[in-house]
């Protein structure tokens, strides 16, 4: 007979992974139906085209650091589906997790609601947050923010890492579009948080934010226009930025309560405002100053999956889940840190999925690679890899080489010895390229 998380797994794989529901009427069916859990802790919600996943480790961490007992829902998962419900640093056990999907499969059928699979996700975090007694929730959002399954929550504060270009069927074909629908989490009386990569669309977020009476602290860079007084603006500076694959960065960061210099993060400097967001969003969240020593340590410890993230050394194999152009320009700046020299530009094993803007990627990351290899990720969205090699060759004029999976184009470069390579695309090819990592040990 299949254990009980081998049950849950294959019930939600029945729930269709892909299935979209622009609606947030089942979610509220199935947490009344178990009681509302969300209303037993405290919440903050994280949306954002790029960076909310980092973010929302960073905030669970630091207050994590300060003595709460913290749930963390993040998604997808790389490696397991157990890694998208965090618990005190750690993902739930397989039997929790387990236990969580029959509550909200159990909540659905009292409700008599068909839910997707995120729906039932999220109505488990929420359901095991409350069996655990945490203290607060941090809620990544999974799309958008209006009608995203994690707004069934109230959130307290509300974080806005950006804006780009994603998801456009589902969100609206402009900036402008997506960022109304983000800027619906802005719930009465909370704090708004709006990262760098909000910027020259504060006015949307400030007319949601003016609505409902949230007060707003911009996140930007030192010297940068902020959509706020200075008194509620949180000002960062990248002091130094990492001079190799796993190298460090440290940063200066002065929030509305307290200067924090010199904080380290073992990451690309792309993870800077991401950071300092985290810090202002903990900060607003506590309403008082943080501890110094306790941010510094959290941070110093966060690891993000699939975020630069190295899988083997000697040559380096970096995987790096950039899946739109906007994202592929931010790791082209940190394979530029990382390999200053033309002479030690990595190899890009690349593998997109289908409804991604793989031209704009490519143009993104060519001038730092030495050369691309076009993999198929293991996913039905994906865009095949002999079909990316056409676009390479249109966007660089170069051909490349194609293989069929992530792991077997790894084995030969890896052996080879030619060069350092990042794995980058999208999260499946990532999440293939942590398993080949895995497997090596």
């Amino acid at each position: 007979m299949a254990s009980r998380f081998a049950q849950a797994l294959r019930a939600l794989e029945g729930a269709g992974r892909a299935r979209v529901n622009p609606s947030l009427a089942s979610i509220e069916a199935m947490t009344a139906a178990l009681g509302r859990p969300q209303d037993a802790y405290r919440c903050i919600q994280v949306t954002g085209t790029n960076g909310k996943s980092s973010t929302a480790r960073m905030i669970a961490r630091i207050l994590g650091a300060h003595g709460l007992a913290v749930g963390l829902y993040t998604s997808p998962e790389l490696l397991c589906y157990t890694e998208r419900i965090e618990i005190e640093a750690a993902p739930v056990a397989h039997d929790e997790f387990a236990a969580g999907v029959e509550a909200a499969f159990s909540a659905a059928k009292l409700a008599g609601v068909d839910p997707t699979e995120f729906e039932l996700l999220t109505a488990a975090a929420l359901w095991l947050f409350r069996e655990r007694k945490v203290d607060v929730a941090v809620l990544e959002v999974g799309m958008g923010g209006r009608w995203d399954a994690t707004s069934v929550v109230t959130p307290e504060v509300a974080v806005v890492t950006g804006v780009g270009l994603d998801h456009m069927e589902f969100l609206g074909p402009t900036l402008e579009a997506i960022a109304a629908e983000k800027a619906q989490i802005i719930r009465p009386a909370s704090t708004t948080v709006l990262g760098p990569g909000t910027a020259e669309l504060e006015a949307i977020f400030r007319h949601r934010a003016e609505e409902v009476a949230s007060q707003v602290i911009a996140v930007r860079a030192s010297g940068a226009l902020s959509p706020s007084a200075e008194a509620a603006t949180t000002r960062f500076e990248v002091t130094s930025r990492p001079t190799g694959p796993d190298g460090r960065m440290t940063l200066d960061v002065r929030t509305p309560g307290a200067t924090f210099d010199g904080i380290e993060l073992a990451a690309p400097a792309y993870q800077a405002p991401n950071a300092a967001t985290a810090i202002t969003a903990a900060e607003a969240f506590l309403g008082e100053r943080l501890e110094s020593a306790k941010t510094r340590e959290a941070l110093a410890a966060t690891r993000v999956p699939g975020r630069f993230q190295v899988v083997a050394p000697g040559p380096f194999v970096v995987v790096d889940g950039a899946h739109n152009p906007q994202a592929a320009e931010v790791l082209a700046s940190a394979i530029r840190d990382a390999w200053p020299r033309p002479d030690q530009a990595p190899v890009v094993v690349l593998g997109v999925l289908g409804d991604k803007d793989a031209s704009s990627m490519l143009a993104a990351l060519a001038p730092v690679a030495s050369r691309f290899v076009c993999v198929t990720p293991d996913s039905s969205r994906a865009l095949g890899g002999a079909a990316l090699a056409q676009v390479v060759s249109a966007v660089t004029g170069v051909k490349c080489g194609v293989y069929n999976r992530v792991s077997e184009a790894l084995d030969i470069l890896h052996i080879s010895a030619e060069r350092d390579i990042v794995v980058t695309g999208s999260l499946r090819t990532v999440a293939e390229g942590v398993r080949w990592g895995c497997n090596r040990v």
